[in-house]
């Protein structure tokens, strides 16, 4: 019985490492499978990129300073189609989805579309070098006293709001915006009333 013990614990002994050298083998190849998978744009963005919830109510009075220093106010742009975006330079998603509101901006301010990015707080200064580096041609406003998060009720960052052409709040997003959803959420209403 002790020899038979003795076979049963070499004969353990060598396949033990057998085991976790294989498992490693196996989740290497699939890690390597998946990175070389191809992966649409499409489905990365959808990944990202948070769904909106319906709403229905009047924009609030929401009235801050741009970065030349005049006031205006949400009721300035009624007639378009508004997006309120609040961000802030430190946030990361919000630097990611700010060259998606750019482009979809650029090609639908003509259609009586605008995007209001309002800073949550930053310093002027620095506000104005993200937009420089950036490249945005939208109106940025400052909220050195989060009288925008206020006014929404929304004190995560990214948030963004789509106000239509009567006035009235109809998408509120929480998240990082893709911009298969610009599409599917906001085109739309710009086309609904060009």
């Amino acid at each position: 019985m002790a020899t038979s013990r003795k076979k049963y614990r070499r004969k353990q002994r060598k396949s033990f490492p057998f085991i976790p050298v294989s498992v490693g083998v196996l989740l290497i190849g699939f890690a390597l499978f998946t990175l070389a998978s191809p992966q649409s744009d499409a489905h990365t963005e959808t990944r990202n990129s948070v769904v909106p919830v319906a709403v229905h109510y009047a924009a609030p009075e929401l009235s801050l300073q741009n970065l030349t220093g005049e006031t205006e106010s949400l009721a300035d742009y009624r007639g378009q189609v508004v997006l309120v975006n609040n961000w802030a330079t430190w946030c990361p998603p919000c630097k990611a989805e700010m060259p998606t509101l750019a482009a979809y901006y650029s090609e639908h301010h003509a259609d009586g579309f605008t995007l209001i990015a309002i800073e949550a707080g930053d310093p002027p200064e620095a506000v104005a070098q993200f937009a420089k580096d950036y490249g945005l041609k939208f109106p940025v406003w400052l909220d050195p006293n989060s009288d925008s998060l206020k006014a929404f009720g929304n004190g995560s960052l990214p948030n963004s709001y789509v106000i239509d052409r009567s006035g009235a709040v109809r998408y509120a997003w929480t998240g990082e915006i893709g911009r298969s959803m610009l599409e599917q959420y906001v085109t739309p209403l710009i086309e609904e009333s060009n």
